[in-house]
């Protein structure tokens, strides 16, 4: 980390009387841009969590049933233009400009949402929080690379991972409470209303934060790269789009999108990521595979519990409230203890996706009892915990000034791109398997995302670089 970062005058891993670097991240030095930091990434969880829950409402009073589908795929398809002029910015000017200018989109695509009197200025609003959302990511890990020393790292991941996390918890019922008592509108405008308090914490942290130094900075290949983004966009528009039609469009269309989205996908990630060449490209590949795994698994969780076994829904949520808590935990302890190995967190990452999608499987095919499904999924929860907050620190070990930007969008590119793909593949497999009846396309649904948990424990041991 360059001497020119913020306060330059201490330095990086001071020790205090507490043992941690300047008292952890939670210590006077930190306190406070750590708490605004996991405050932003709380209200974008929590915002993408509400519109789940609350979307019935909002299509059936705007009348925008049409729109529906779009209304979730058009605002993951954008993040990634997001991403990628997030870590352009980032790498050639300053981060602190790029996490203004994503705050800025973020909350505007709120306010339209929030007071749209049509379907398709919702989804409008929708678009630009995306958009916002997805630069918003990447800009606050460039922060992280310039604020804290490389020690805490661990620790501000893991509390990430815990502002992501316990959203999951209370998020959707709080949505529900509020869109029936005060209006869906204040969903988005309540949100809006608590990102300035967060913002007002980090920024006093960012003062006197600049760029790379002279010579350090990246080749300037912003607009190809913001191209292929946005042919990338489409592409996974089209992909999520697709997964659900019905004869050759049901096969030919994700065969074309995915194919577009592989070769746009190509220029935005380290060299060798998707040959899951050693060292940094395969711990940005790993990301794409473990997201690929978990969400698209989780999507049909609580559908198999329903269907299935004629549980309730909240009873099926149970699932769903369990990998929350396990990763919430498992996260806090990996950042306790950063001498826990790479090596081992990928291991424990693997085993954790391994168990649950053997317990998910065995569950349908020896019509085992759902609390076996309850409790695989809290071990994948803990798995993800573990293993998700190492591969932020894992990049940014493996990244200078000059491409903390470009690596973090990587990483948050594999990360949505890996859940597409796996999602449409999943939905592809259910619809084809669903004349067989029973439990068959869950089956199905779930030997795909275990091919992804292949893909990890393949892929784990070439994180690390050969040591000479």
């Amino acid at each position: 980390m360059p001497s020119d970062d913020v306060d330059a005058r201490r330095a990086p891993g001071a020790r205090l009387p507490g043992g941690s670097p300047d008292g952890g991240v939670l210590g006077p030095r930190f306190r406070w841009v750590s708490i605004g930091m996991c405050a932003l990434i709380m209200l974008a969880a929590f915002e993408n969590l509400a519109v789940t829950t609350i979307m019935p409402t909002i299509s059936r009073e705007l009348d925008g049933a049409g729109l529906y589908a779009f209304a979730f795929a058009g605002p993951l398809a954008v993040s990634v233009v997001g991403m990628v002029v997030a870590g352009s910015w980032s790498d050639r000017g300053n981060p602190r400009t790029a996490l203004y200018g994503s705050v800025a989109l973020f909350a505007a695509g709120l306010l339209i949402a929030g007071l749209a009197p049509t379907m398709p200025l919702f989804v409008g609003g929708r678009l630009v929080h995306g958009l916002g959302g997805g630069a918003l990511t990447v800009a606050l890990y460039v922060i992280v690379a310039r604020v804290y020393p490389p020690v805490l790292h661990p620790r501000i991941f893991a509390g990430f991972a815990a502002a992501w996390v316990i959203p999951s918890l209370i998020g959707p019922f709080v949505a529900g409470l509020v869109a029936d008592h005060v209006g869906w509108r204040w969903v988005f405008l309540g949100v809006l209303a608590l990102i300035v308090p967060a913002m007002g914490m980090v920024v006093p942290a960012m003062r006197g934060m600049r760029g790379p130094a002279q010579g350090e900075e990246r080749p300037p290949r912003d607009l190809p790269r913001i191209g292929w983004a946005v042919l990338l966009a489409v592409a996974v528009l089209v992909l999520t789009l697709t997964a659900e039609a019905t004869g050759v469009l049901q096969w030919a269309g994700p065969v074309v999108a995915g194919v577009v989205a592989l070769l746009a996908l190509r220029p935005l990630l380290p060299a060798g990521t998707l040959l899951a060449r050693r060292g940094l490209p395969s711990v940005i590949l790993m990301r794409g595979l473990v997201a690929g795994a978990f969400f698209a698994a989780e999507v049909y969780v609580p559908r198999l519990m329903v269907t299935q076994y004629e549980v309730s829904a909240p009873e099926a949520g149970l699932a769903l409230t369990a990998a929350g808590l396990t990763w919430a935990v498992a996260s806090w302890l990996q950042g306790r203890f950063p001498g826990l190995s790479h090596r081992t967190t990928a291991t424990l990452g693997a085993a954790g996706l391994t168990i649950a999608m053997g317990s998910l499987i065995s569950t349908v095919l020896f019509g085992l009892p759902p609390a076996v499904i309850v409790a695989g999924w809290a071990v994948s929860g803990a798995g993800m915990g573990v293993l998700f907050p190492r591969l932020g620190v894992l990049t940014l070990e493996d990244s200078t000034p000059a491409d903390q930007g470009f690596n973090s969008a990587a990483l948050s590119i594999t990360d949505a791109i890996g859940s597409s793909i796996a999602l449409a593949a999943t939905a592809i497999v259910f619809s084809a398997l669903g004349p067989l009846g029973g439990g068959w396309p869950f089956v199905g649904a779930f030997a795909v995302t275990s091919v992804f948990v292949v893909g990890v424990w393949l892929n784990g041991p070439r994180m690390l670089r050969q040591r000479a």
